[in-house]
């Protein structure tokens, strides 16, 4: 009885995770919407052909309250809150890192 009561548990536990995943997924794949939208408007200094580039380095930086925040603003529009929290992502040593490996891939597109 031990052993069922076990797997039961474990199934119910591997289903939350796969949907708590799923859910994860879907916020990030709205939230890059916004995330582009306000590079682009928000940050001119940000040439076109970096706006794809620098929306997945933020996205992938981002934490679950971030990307919430990006996910309402899918809904309610681009705030301040909206363009503080990109800000504040951009400023982090990952998100910089990731920009630097994405600019070097371009390198050859860009001029």
């Amino acid at each position: 009885m031990k052993q069922v009561l076990a797997i039961v548990v474990l199934f119910a536990l591997t289903a939350c995770d796969q949907a708590s995943q799923r859910v994860d997924t879907l916020a990030r794949e709205s939230a890059k919407g916004v995330v582009s939208q306000t590079i682009a408007t928000r940050f001119p200094q940000v040439p076109k052909q970096m706006i794809t580039p620098f929306t997945d380095c933020i996205i992938d930086n981002s934490d679950a309250i971030e990307i919430r925040v990006f996910a309402k603003s899918a809904v309610m529009g681009v705030d301040d809150t909206t363009v503080a929290t990109v800000r504040t992502v951009l400023s982090r040593p990952e998100t910089v890192r990731c920009l630097s490996q994405s600019t070097l891939g371009m390198t050859g597109t860009l001029g």
